[in-house]
């Protein structure tokens, strides 16, 4: 494995149609939405799921944040998952031993835990006295913010009838609700620390994966309210010194449309602004080891008003290229 020694910073963009990116279970489930900004917001939390839930089940990884059930049907609390991982048999000569048994084997096994770290409550038994609790408690080398469409969004609400009456003997079916939106195109911005890396054991290897789980597990989250998400651009720019980075460089991308925000439909209709990005990379061309693109080629990318070829304009920044192939 190979460590993880310098700094990377990641933009990713996807959008979806008629579709709910992010439901808010407090507010019916409609998708989040910024009321002053008419912004349509992505928690972090779903995009970790998404990646997540892509290297479990197609990549073969194991992940601590994950249900499982007995035989019951009851789930099992984090407690109970951290035994899972406890690799000598309770009682403990120490809960300090049992704790150091559990924090190896997580890392060892759970990429998740390498990636966004976390907190891991536990309950051991000890030889002598009662069952002793404390804590694992890792930060995460890589943090995503929330993630923010480029453009306000236009939030549809419709009804329709459910298949099946509402109670037995009843003529009338149900009624549902629903919300959705037609177009939304999402920018998440996210940071890799080389320093917190160290801690969790992060591997370049793990990073590949993860850059595997945003653009795959985006596309193949196929259920009925991510049915219309599509990756569209994926760019990690990799640093040559550690505790250092240009920071925020998802906000020097700029949508660009003849149409007003709440009307576009389809990625054709808008174009991306890189302007403030390419002089700003080229700025700090001697402290960028690379930057690393995937792009599905659908994305008009733009250098004041003009179209470019987004890798060509990069390499005439003095930035050295890779495209990455998902």
């Amino acid at each position: 494995m190979t460590e993880v020694n310098r700094r990377s910073e990641i933009v990713f963009l996807y959008d979806i149609k008629d579709g709910n990116p992010n439901g808010d279970p407090l507010d019916e489930n409609k998708p989040r939405i910024d009321e002053e900004t008419g912004i349509n917001l992505v928690t972090d939390v779903r995009l970790k799921r998404t990646i997540r839930d892509h290297l479990y089940k197609f990549r073969g990884k194991e992940i601590f944040v994950r249900e499982i059930s007995d035989e019951n049907g009851s789930i099992q609390d984090a407690k109970m998952r951290a035994r899972d991982f406890l690799t000598i048999d309770e009682p403990l000569d120490s809960f300090e031993t049992g704790k150091k048994a559990i924090n190896e084997k997580l890392l060892a096994d759970c990429i998740d835990v390498r990636l966004f770290g976390g907190t891991v409550p536990l309950e051991l038994k000890v030889k002598k006295g009662k069952n002793e609790t404390g804590s694992i408690t890792h930060t995460g080398p890589v943090q995503f913010k929330i993630g923010r469409s480029m453009h306000k969004v236009f939030m549809k609400h419709f009804r329709g009838t459910g298949a099946f009456a509402s109670k037995g003997g009843a003529s009338q079916k149900t009624f549902r609700e629903e919300d959705f939106l037609p177009y939304s195109l999402i920018s998440f911005y996210g940071i890799i620390n080389e320093n917190a890396a160290k801690d969790t054991k992060l591997s370049e290897e793990d990073i590949n994966l993860l850059l595997d789980g945003m653009w795959n597990g985006t596309k193949n989250l196929i259920s009925r309210s991510k049915v219309g998400q599509v990756p569209r651009f994926l760019f990690k720019v990799n640093y040559k010194e550690g505790n250092y980075h240009i920071g925020d460089l998802n906000n020097l991308f700029t949508l660009k449309s003849d149409l007003i925000d709440e009307e576009i439909r389809d990625i054709s209709q808008v174009k991306i602004e890189v302007q403030k990005l390419i002089d700003v990379l080229g700025k700090n061309k001697d402290k960028i080891e690379n930057a690393q693109i995937c792009s599905d080629g659908s994305i008009t990318f733009t250098y004041d008003g003009k179209e470019i070829d987004f890798e060509k304009s990069l390499m005439e920044a003095g930035i050295n290229t890779e495209i990455l192939t998902m």
